[in-house]
């Protein structure tokens, strides 16, 4: 039996730099949920960062799903 070595290396080094990849950019879009409304400003408006928070997560989970959904197509195809 013969096992290449550099194969499974650089199926290793992809699958660990996908991994944490994906995870880090689930990760954002957690953090940018869980932001909460600031101070109000001077016209009783909260700041629009909040808004960006939320659009900047929906955005790494559409990644996210859009990794998966690769992934998957990879498998079955």
């Amino acid at each position: 039996m013969h096992i290449d070595w550099a194969a499974l290396g650089t199926v290793f080094g992809v699958s660990l730099v996908a991994t944490v990849g994906l995870v880090g950019l689930f990760t954002l879009g957690i953090v940018g949920l869980s932001k909460q409304p600031g101070p109000a400003t001077e016209g009783g408006q909260p700041g629009g960062s909040l808004l960006m928070a939320r659009a900047g997560a929906y955005v790494c989970f559409g990644l996210c799903a859009a990794a998966v959904a690769y992934g998957i197509y990879l498998i079955v195809a």
